[in-house]
């Protein structure tokens, strides 16, 4: 891991954020030989195994989604 102190990290924040990037490589911030933060690579963003079906159980149905169409204005919204 990279030690870098806060002085040279604020004059070059956007090259060093390019390079953890690139590399990898965390970062570790200090302040009078401090650490007072580290920058690391996101981790990867992890998906749902199946996406059919992902909203299973978030979702309510109100009436009859069969029925023909009714007016506007019979229309009732759901709140939670």
């Amino acid at each position: 891991m990279r030690v870098l102190p806060i002085s040279r990290f604020k004059a070059t924040c956007p090259a060093v954020l390019q390079q953890v990037h690139k590399s990898g490589v965390a970062v570790r911030i200090t302040r009078r030989g401090e650490p007072i933060a580290e920058v690391a690579p996101p981790r990867p963003v992890q998906r749902p195994a199946s996406w059919p079906g992902v909203m299973a159980g978030r979702t309510r149905v109100l009436g009859d989604v069969t029925a023909a169409g009714s007016e506007l204005a019979a229309w009732e919204a759901g709140e939670e």
